[in-house]
């Protein structure tokens, strides 16, 4: 089925080039350069609509209300000027769904349609299908294209049946994303379960995993069916992996390739049928240099690797996930309308977030939780985000005093290109400057 586009935009050639793209896209497109042209041809056929927010007469946010009220609206995608970030937070607490920024990125616009238009097809499934499915790749967002490439490839490797291997440091969302590749994929009506290596002693893991037979050691009463077993027609997620014992790594290797597994105990060994996903946040090459991973297993392991990279190096999803995670909490405890107002969202800015999505997670339920008003404010997050904020400004006050222009130019060249994941063609239109002046630029600053 092909999906039908609404764009409202003013600037007549934006609104060409954006037509142009998704049309090629195989998308009906539609261009409107005023939201009020937009309410008349609006209908519950239209699958996404992009919007400005700026706009003559009524305004992107304006329209944006207007349609949060309809029965089976369409998905809204909301586009910001660079550099007004706050209003694409308030928009999507009020109800868009993706949000993007000028200079527009074509291979982010298609992607964001792309995620958008699948997810809406998903919802409509489950809604007439009554399908169990809590957790999806189509609901995973974000504003770097990195990440959205991520989940373009994870969403390829959910319907394969082959090993995967996530890596990330802790707290990146390791156990979501493997949640995910097994809704996502054939093994979704089978169960799901996880283990974590490093939280069970080394002489207990393996009867864990492969279960052990009545008598196998002191204490073994009766047979039981280890973790392998319990996850036949299914995904068996092995958290930590690089904690595992060298002995329980050649036989998850031998499982890996022959299918079988041998309880504790036992000389009869039992087909199962599961997929493994595995996780690591620790450099599992220096283990191996270390004697403590077996280069076999890991080459097993990683021809299908996914990376999950620290949240200090995609701050362009702090407003996304801080959005998400107010309108999950504020739902929960009956509150409504909450907002994150511009000085808080430069404090989460200004942190570096060690324990990455998770510690996001734990600050904003605790905001949510102790604000006093409907809007959160920096006084509602833990001391270390204002420390953090404070110093962060202490330290740049006193940095630019020593800088010469030179090395101003080339600081903010750099904070630029930070902010749109290394994309040099976006960075050399924000600053205004050709590429290859920006190329000149980066060579001057790297040679001795």
């Amino acid at each position: 089925m092909t999906d039908r586009i609404l764009i409202i935009e003013d600037d007549a050639a934006i609104l060409e080039l954006l037509t142009e793209e998704l049309e090629e896209a195989g998308h009906i497109v539609t261009g409107v350069d005023s939201a009020e042209q937009a309410l008349a041809l609006y209908d519950s056929a239209i699958d996404v609509i992009i919007s400005d927010i700026r706009l003559p007469g009524m305004d992107g946010m304006t329209l944006l209300e207007s349609l949060r009220q309809q029965p089976d609206r369409p998905a809204i995608i909301i586009i910001t000027a660079f550099g007004s970030i706050e209003q694409a937070v308030d928009a999507l607490q009020r109800g868009a769904d993706d949000f993007l920024t000028k200079p527009l990125d074509l291979d982010q616009v298609r992607a964001s349609v792309e995620r958008l238009t699948q997810r809406r097809v998903l919802r409509t499934r489950q809604q007439a299908g009554g399908t169990r499915e809590t957790f999806h790749l189509d609901a995973l967002s974000s504003g770097t294209p990195a990440m959205a490439q991520l989940f373009d490839q994870a969403r390829r490797l959910a319907t394969q049946q082959a090993a995967v291997l996530i890596q990330g440091e802790s707290g990146t969302g390791k156990e979501l994303l493997a949640h995910a590749l097994h809704r996502e994929g054939p093994r979704r009506e089978g169960p799901f379960i996880a283990v974590n290596c490093a939280s069970i002693a080394p002489d207990v893991l393996e009867s864990e995993c492969f279960g052990h037979v009545k008598g196998a050691f002191t204490g073994a009463i009766s047979n039981r069916r280890g973790l392998f077993q319990q996850a036949h027609g299914g995904t068996l997620f092995l958290d930590e992996i690089g904690d595992m014992p060298l002995a329980l790594q050649a036989k998850l290797l031998r499982v890996l390739q022959t299918h079988r597994i041998r309880p504790v105990g036992s000389e009869e060994e039992q087909q199962v049928d599961i997929r493994i996903v595995a996780a690591t946040n620790r450099p599992l090459g220096e283990l191996i240099e270390a004697g403590l991973f077996r280069e076999d297993l890991f080459y097993r392991l990683e021809t299908f690797s996914l990376t999950l990279p620290p949240l200090r190096d995609r701050p362009a999803d702090i407003a996304l996930l801080a959005a998400h995670f107010i309108e999950r909490y504020s739902r929960e405890q009956g509150r409504s309308n909450m907002t994150l107002s511009p000085s808080a969202l430069s404090l989460l800015w200004a942190y570096s977030f060690p324990g990455n999505v998770r510690e996001l997670d734990n600050a904003m339920l605790r905001a949510v939780t102790l604000a006093r008003t409907d809007v959160l404010e920096p006084d509602d997050f833990p001391e270390r985000f204002r420390c953090a904020a404070t110093a962060s400004d202490t330290l740049d006050a006193r940095t630019q005093e020593w800088l010469s222009l030179e090395q101003m130019e080339q600081r903010y060249i750099q904070r630029v290109l930070d902010a749109v994941d290394g994309n040099k063609r976006r960075a050399a239109d924000i600053l205004g400057i050709g590429r290859k002046t920006l190329y000149r630029r980066l060579e001057e600053r790297n040679s001795p």
